[in-house]
């Protein structure tokens, strides 16, 4: 037990120390802070007001073309041949001709612009005109804007899960993203740290380091040291970039929320200045927030059970799978030789985020079920179910046989990387590993 200590404490300190590690460790959140902030700003930054002139014939659409930040319209009182020449001068995007019997012919509407429009502004016209006539015809069949106005109506049901609790509020878009996120952070994190052990060991093996390491302890002791410490290694990366993500988002908050308050308490002012804007406010405060409902629902669901258990899967299937990569390391000679080797191993946490959108729509379905229940997919499958709720006994049994895989794997690896460590030169086969694995001695 010793020696495996010692191995794991070398593995660890090998890698923190790193000059990449701790980059990676520090800068990875604000980068990808950065990113999204960088996303943001040019989303922002890049609007560039159009301006649309609408050549009417009709006389039906002045003022259905709704202004916003990217597109501003007018109404010129001209024919279509003086509103062309007058195009460029006026400096006009886009000129739109409606017909006069476009109620008629709706496929008669042109637009004329100096380069082709954009896709958006195209959609947003067409829009536009569409419900203008459809409203035109069916007040023509006497049915009035009243009553279509009565007749859209949005059904926002809420969820309530039941239990021997009582009731409690839920979200579908909560858990879906809850599970997701944990699902993509273990998937992720398998394939990443278990090609760092992969790596390795190869390293190790070409660099003929492992024969004298070889001489001093056994060889599963190496293996068990190499994976546990690599293990330890994400872990420590995963909480430092939770502690400076969690940070950083306050930070980012605050900056944001300031002069959001400014913003909003001049609003507040200006409206309260307003004469009959206090049922307006009423209505405002009242009325349904989808992000805080979002927030709320996430606040009902069982976050230490998620986490307790987001930790649990996270170990069980990166060691599950280390093990395996360990083993290919051990193997071969080269990269390029891997590749033969690891597609057999990634085909399963793969197809765990193709099943994982089908448990996302039946989480209590037979397929979410089975492919919670073997160990090579359930780290996956299991946190995308565990949000909605999975009864006690499965989340017990999907352990116990996560444990039992990852002895299974251990030992099958074990036996693998007990031959293969010390070969050289030699094109390793799937027979050859075969033999390998029940050799004695």
């Amino acid at each position: 037990m010793h020696t495996i200590f010692l191995i794991i404490k070398r593995e660890y300190l090998v890698r923190v120390r790193k000059k990449s590690f701790i980059i990676m460790t520090i800068l990875g959140p604000m980068l990808i802070f950065a990113f999204y902030a960088i996303i943001g700003w040019a989303a922002i930054s890049s609007i560039d007001q159009k301006k649309v002139a609408v050549v009417d014939e009709s006389g039906r659409f002045a003022g259905k073309f709704k202004n916003s930040d990217e597109t501003v319209y007018s109404y010129p009182k001209q024919s279509l041949a003086t509103a062309k020449k007058e195009f460029v001068k006026q400096g006009y995007d886009a000129l739109v001709f409606i017909p006069q019997d476009v109620i008629d012919r709706p496929k008669t509407v042109q637009i004329f612009a100096e380069k082709s429009v954009s896709l958006a502004l195209q959609s947003n016209i067409e829009r536009a005109i569409s419900k203008e006539i459809e409203t035109i015809k069916l007040e023509q069949a006497g049915i009035t804007q009243k009553i279509i106005e009565d007749a859209k109506i949005n059904v926002d049901a809420q969820t309530i899960s039941l239990s021997a609790e009582g009731e409690k509020s839920s979200n579908s878009i909560a858990t879906t993203i809850i599970g997701g996120i944990c699902a993509m952070l273990i998937y992720i994190s398998v394939l990443i740290y278990g090609t760092q052990v992969m790596r390795g060991v190869m390293e190790e093996k070409t660099n003929r380091i492992v024969e004298v390491i070889i001489s001093s302890v056994k060889p599963f002791q190496l293996m068990l040291g190499k994976i546990i410490g690599v293990a330890l290694v994400g872990l420590t990366q995963f909480l430092l970039w939770i502690f400076l993500t969690i940070g950083l988002l306050t930070v980012g908050s605050s900056i944001i929320g300031r002069p959001q308050e400014s913003a909003q308490a001049a609003m507040t002012t200006r409206m309260n200045a307003m004469p009959g804007q206090q049922e307006v406010q009423r209505k405002m405060a009242t009325a349904d927030n989808p992000v805080a409902d979002f927030f709320k629902a996430v606040e009902t669901l069982n976050i230490p059970l998620i986490i307790a258990c987001f930790l649990f899967y996270f170990l069980g299937g990166y060691l599950l799978y280390s093990a395996l990569f360990g083993a290919v390391g051990a193997a071969v000679d080269n990269e390029t030789e891997t590749q033969q080797f690891m597609f057999p191993i990634t085909i399963p946490i793969i197809a765990a985020i193709a099943f994982s959108q089908f448990v996302v729509r039946d989480p209590d379905g037979p397929m979410a079920f089975w492919t919670s229940m073997i160990p090579l997919t359930s780290p996956i499958v299991m946190m995308v179910r565990i949000p909605f709720g999975v009864p006690g006994w499965e989340l017990a049994l999907s352990m116990v046989l996560l444990v039992l895989g990852f002895i299974g794997t251990t030992w099958i690896a074990a036996r693998i990387y007990r031959v293969g460590i010390l070969m050289y030169g030699k094109k390793v086969s799937y027979r050859e590993l075969s033999k390998w694995v029940f050799y004695k001695g």
